[in-house]
C-alpha cells in the first residue's frame, strides 16, 4: 500500500482525516497549486543540473564555504525527482507499506562520500518592524515542522536504500524582494542556505501506527487543532 510523503504528514497532522482519505476515500479540500514556487524550483534544478553534469560546486556552495560539495550524480536521480510517481521510495516489509515522494536535490561530499538531502523553498517575507526590509528566514514556525519532517522522511528512505546519508540536510530558501520600485518583468530573490540536523528515529514507529490506523474498523479521534474536523463538527451543529 503506497503512502506518499504528503500523506505521511497528513497522518501526523490529523489521523482521522488521514483515515477518511485513505480508507473511506473522503479527500479533504485541496489548495491551489503553487505555480510560482514550482517555477523557482525548476529554475534552481536547471542551475544545479549544470553543476551535476560537470561535477563542480555551485556558487552557493562556494559562498557558504562548502566547495567540497557537488550535486550528486546518479543514474536514478531524475526518477527520484518525480513526486507524483513516488519516484524516490522504499518498501517497509513489516508493514507492507511503500513510502515515497520526490526529491528536490541531493548533494555529495567528495571528501567524506556522504550525501545531503536538499529542499528548495520560496517565499516573500518582510520584517514586521520594517515593512520594506526582508525578514530573516529561519526554520521556526508551526507549519515549518512539516518541512523538517519531510527532510527526515527522505533521510530515512535514503538510508533504507543503503546510501551513506548525513544527518545534516539543507534548505535552499529563496525570499522574494518586494521593495523594488518596479516589476520590469522580473522577480528578484535573496537566497539563503539553511542547514538542518535531522533525526529520523521516529519514522519507523510511525509507520506501525499508520498501519494500525489503516486496518482499524472505525476512524480515530480528530486532532485537537485540525481545521477540517472543526469545520465539519461546526456544520453538523448548525
Amino acid at each position: 500500500f503506497k503512502i506518499s510523503r504528503g500523506k505521511f504528514n497528513d497522518f501526523l497532522t490529523c489521523p482521522r482525516c488521514f483515515y477518511l482519505d485513505r480508507v473511506k476515500g473522503l479527500v479533504s479540500p485541496d489548495t491551489p497549486g503553487w505555480t510560482l514556487n514550482e517555477t523557482t524550483d525548476l529554475l534552481l534544478k536547471k542551475e544545479f543540473d549544470v553543476c551535476r553534469k560537470e561535477q563542480k560546486p555551485h556558487r552557493i556552495f562556494i559562498k557558504n564555504n562548502l566547495d567540497h560539495l557537488v550535486p550528486f550524480k546518479h543514474e536514478d536521480f531524475e526518477q527520484w525527482t518525480k513526486s507524483l510517481q513516488l519516484g524516490f521510495r522504499t518498501e517497509h516489509p513489516s508493514t507492507n507499506l511503500i513510502i515515497g515522494g520526490g526529491l528536490d536535490d541531493v548533494w555529495h561530499d567528495r571528501t567524506s562520500d556522504q550525501l545531503f538531502i536538499v529542499d528548495y523553498k520560496s517565499t516573500a517575507s518582510r520584517a514586521n518592524e520594517d515593512k520594506t526590509a526582508l525578514a530573516e528566514i529561519t526554520l521556526e514556525g508551526a507549519y515549518k515542522k512539516g518541512y523538517k519532517r519531510q527532510m527526515e522522511i527522505y533521510q530515512w528512505i535514503m538510508r533504507q536504500n543503503e546510501f551513506n546519508v548525513s544527518d545534516t540536510a539543507y534548505f535552499v530558501y529563496c525570499n522574494g524582494i518586494k521593495n523594488k520600485t518596479e516589476f520590469n518583468n522580473k522577480l528578484e530573490f535573496k537566497v539563503k542556505l539553511i542547514p538542518y540536523i535531522g533525526n529520523d528515529q521516529w519514522v519507523e514507529p510511525t509507520l506501525l501506527d499508520i498501519k494500525y490506523c489503516l486496518l482499524a474498523e472505525e476512524p480515530p479521534e480528530a486532532a485537537s487543532d485540525c481545521s477540517h474536523c472543526k469545520y465539519v463538527t461546526k456544520i453538523l451543529t448548525v
